[in-house]
């Protein structure tokens, strides 16, 4: 079989496994001999606090990946090539070295890795090396679903109509790595190590291990197994945080230890045959497509509003306004759902998706800040952030974006609390100090009688927090704010 290039390098980023990979599949039918490698990027290892759930997530996988490459290679001498720099010079300077003839990666949709392989494109070229790059993450990217007059979709639901149209009822194609594996190379002498602790890269080790958290394909099949016992009830469960319901896998998927591809299909084979949990699912991973093409399509969407006219609002500024923020941050609010949802989140690096709604109209609707700092707080601890669908998710509870909530459309966090975790068992793991209110009180807990509160230890103001802003006030004080858009529409 011809091959067109005699040695190629994949890049791999955010799709840390050895099977059904676009990138690695298509280098390993392209080229001879073929090497991996990995950039652990002080573009942005250099931002990140020295305690990060998400390094150590990488780290981990990647310790994983080495392995497996090996053994897919068959040979002890293979695996991956691990470097720590700026991506923008480090790939580039091992191409070279390596003679590599082409570089292969997964398509990136954020500005900045956008910006950044355009860089790295142009290095190559001038050592009249190729940069390839393929779809991988996504099913459906950029330009693939559009409307009948060929734009990009900016409401989400004839988005998932045309995009399940589009898939049909047959499970999308995989990428197979084994069928060619013979052609991975050994690595050079001087590449032939370990991967590197995360104190050589500037990391301490974080809480990952005893929060239950498996790295690598190992952790997502493991999930996949698990959830797949539980996807049919996925509609009934996924609202409750106190509940397993979701499947938990969002982190494997932002990392790629698990195939989009392979989710679609399980998820598609449990809709045909007639499962509606298996359904809502199915559209939650369009969600995620869909975000995706927002962001690539609409670039402006990662520092301002998608629907321009929102960039109007007056938000709260100054020492109030930062007061305010660092008692949500803090999980100080005196709402007890929104505060045991900012604690897991500190705590664990994840947040139940109904709850990152409630704390996320909270801090837009209840404070008044700008959704932009929320945002960047998330970004900073969601061991799952991703760029497009943190960015969809913020712009959707501040009503700026796609296909958002309407902006008077203000989730009361007393009756949100009194409906999706109605005994307390959430707030109770979160909130111990609120463990011997009853459920009738957990929820409002400064509505409950001082004798209440006496018997269950409770000291508002003291071992808990008073409310910060009162809800009837700040729904006045939003639809006003609001205004401004309401003119205009």
């Amino acid at each position: 079989m011809h091959k067109e290039f005699d040695t190629g390098l994949v890049w791999l980023r955010r799709d840390l496994r050895p099977h059904d990979n676009a990138a690695l599949s298509a280098a390993l039918q392209s080229c001879k001999q073929v090497h991996c490698a990995f950039v652990f990027d002080r573009a942005i290892l250099d931002t990140l606090p020295r305690a990060d759930r998400r390094v150590e997530f990488i780290r981990e996988s990647l310790v994983a990946l080495d392995v497996q490459l090996r053994q897919l290679a068959g040979k002890t001498q293979a695996g991956l090539i691990v470097c720590h720099g700026f991506a923008t010079t480090a790939l580039p300077a091992l191409a070279v070295e390596l003679g590599a003839d082409a570089v292969f990666a997964a398509h990136d949709y954020e500005p900045q890795a956008i910006e950044r392989d355009a860089m790295v494109r142009d290095a190559l070229q001038a050592h009249s090396i190729r940069l390839i790059t393929v779809k991988d993450h996504v099913i459906f990217e950029r330009h693939e679903v559009l409307t009948q007059m060929g734009k990009p979709y900016g409401v989400f639901t004839p988005y998932l109509r045309a995009w399940l149209a589009r898939l049909g009822d047959h499970p999308p194609t995989n990428h197979a790595c084994e069928p060619h594996a013979s052609a991975l190379a050994d690595r050079p002498a001087a590449h032939a190590k370990a991967v590197p602790e995360l104190k050589s890269l500037g990391f301490v080790p974080t809480n990952l291990c005893a929060l239950g958290i498996v790295p690598g394909t190992v952790g997502a099949n493991a999930l996949v197994d698990n959830f797949w016992e539980r996807m049919d009830h996925y509609d009934e469960r996924r609202n409750y945080p106190s509940v397993k319901g979701p499947s938990y896998l969002s982190v494997h998927l932002r990392f790629g230890t698990v195939s989009i591809r392979q989710l679609v299909g399980l998820a598609l084979q449990r809709k045909l045959s007639g499962s509606v949990g298996a359904s809502i699912w199915l559209a939650e991973l369009v969600w995620r497509d869909f975000y995706f093409q927002v962001l690539a399509n609409f670039p402006h969407v990662s520092n301002a509003a998608f629907k321009p006219e929102y960039d109007r609002i007056v938000w709260e500024e100054g020492d109030l306004a930062q007061s305010l923020l660092t008692a949500w941050c803090q999980g100080l609010t005196g709402y007890p759902l929104v505060d045991a949802a900012m604690a897991q989140l500190n705590q664990t690096g994840y947040m139940h998706n109904r709850l990152r709604m409630v704390t996320g109209s909270f801090l837009v609707k209840h404070l008044g800040l700008d959704w932009r700092w929320g945002e960047r707080y998330f970004a900073e601890k969601l061991i799952d952030f991703d760029l497009s669908a943190n960015n969809g998710g913020w712009q959707w509870v501040s009503s700026s974006g796609c296909d958002a909530q309407p902006y008077f459309r203000i989730f009361n966090p007393i009756t949100q609390s009194e409906k999706f975790d109605a005994e307390g068992k959430f707030i109770r793991r979160y909130v111990p100090q609120l463990a011997g209110l009853s459920a009738k009180h957990i929820h409002a807990p400064w509505l409950a009688r001082p004798a209440d509160l006496a018997s269950a230890g409770v000291q508002l103001g003291e071992n808990y927090p008073l409310p910060i802003v009162d809800h009837a006030q700040a729904r006045t004080r939003t639809l006003a704010r609001y205004a401004v858009v309401r003119k205009t529409l």
